[in-house]
Parts: structure tokens; sequence; C-alpha cells
């Protein structure tokens, strides 16, 4: 059974170039897609996301020493039910408790004002799929390395810190030598580049169009 991404670059396909853009955890769905798509897919981006090669997935480079300078690890009281029965990782994103909401906004956002970053939390769902942090979403050289690809490396993320990123972007030109990641570098937070939608614009842009 194909990811449902799959199915929808299938459709778009048929309209015209397709380019991949995946953040953080999405960067595992566009890998996938690059695994079973391929012929269909024009460019793949990476946006400080994961990008898995010789781990599964991102919990198994949860404990490599790349991942040390990650913010998130101290935040599990934000965690709320039992992941086995909710069948996600539910985060209270609307936790009232200072000291928590300081340390989140240290690890997603800590350029933004105090405003931005509330506004931020109020848009976001509170489960994450426990299929995508637990799959097997290691990319292949056969297809996935065929697709060009870029990443742009946020240099001020502590949720996938810059040592992780430069990490997934060596695995995968090690992996594929003949077709490396074109890089792209941005002073931004983990999700602290939504503020930034002209510049990382300009880049998707470029990145397309060569």
């Amino acid at each position: 059974m194909h990811h449902p991404l799959t199915r929808t670059v299938r459709r778009v396909a048929a309209h015209g170039p397709v380019v991949l853009v995946g953040a953080s955890l999405g960067g595992t769905a566009v890998s996938v897609a690059g695994n079973e798509v391929p012929e269909l897919i024009d460019r793949l981006v990476y946006l400080s996301a994961w990008a898995c090669v010789t781990r599964a997935n991102p919990l198994e480079y949860f404990g490599e020493p790349e991942f040390a300078d990650n913010l998130l690890g101290p935040l599990a009281a934000l965690n709320v039910g039992d992941p086995a029965v909710l069948g996600a990782g539910r985060a209270n994103y609307r936790t009232a408790d200072p000291e928590l909401l300081a340390g989140l906004k240290a690890a997603l956002m800590a350029e933004a004002t105090d405003e931005q970053f509330m506004a931020f939390l109020n848009i976001l769902q509170p489960d994450e799929s426990l299929a995508v942090m637990n799959g097997d979403a290691r990319v292949e050289a056969d297809t996935w390395g065929t697709v060009p690809r870029c990443y742009i490396r946020l240099t001020e993320d502590r949720s996938i810190p810059i040592a992780m990123q430069d990490r997934l972007i060596a695995e995968g030109d090690a992996l594929t030598p003949d077709n490396p990641y074109e890089v792209r570098t941005l002073d931004a937070s983990h999700a602290g580049f939504v503020f930034r939608a002209a510049e990382v614009a300009a880049m998707l842009v470029e990145s397309a169009s060569r």
C-alpha cells in the first residue's frame, strides 16, 4: 500500500513538475514518496527535515551524539495520555505553565516574540503519528537517490540541531555521491522560518528552477 503522499503525487504529476518540500517530520513523507515514485518527482527539498539513511526513523537518531543539543528532550512534561492507547504522541500545547512554554519557545522559535510564538502554538495540532516516528523511512539509493534534492539548513534550530542536519546531509551524499544535496543555509530556528517566508520562498523557487 503506497503512502498517501504518493497518491497525491500521481494526481499532481499529470499537471506539471512536482517539487516536494518537507519540514521537520515531513521529511519522512517526502523520502518515502521519493522511494516509491521517483520518476514522478522533479525535486525533493528538506527544510531542516528528517532524511533517514543509516537509521530507520527519527526515534533511532535521537540517541545519536549529533542530537544531544536538542532542547525538546527536557520537555517530556508536555506529553499527555498513553501513546499505546492513543496511537499517537500527544502534546499539550495549550499549557499555561510558564517554564514549559519558555522551554518550548527556546526549542522551536527562540527569535520570535512571545505573541508570535503563542500564535504559532495556536495552529498546532497536538498529535504526532507513532507510525511516522517508528516506521521505516530510510531512503533508497536506486529510487530516492535518483531525484535531485536540496537541503535547507537552519543554523539556529534546537529541535533538529545543526549537527544532526549536517549528518543527514552527509549520509545522503555518501549514499549517492553522484547526486549530492544542493545545500542552502538560513539563520532561523526550527519553526522561525515561517516569519522569513519571502526568503524561504526565494530559495525554493531558485532551487526548483535549477
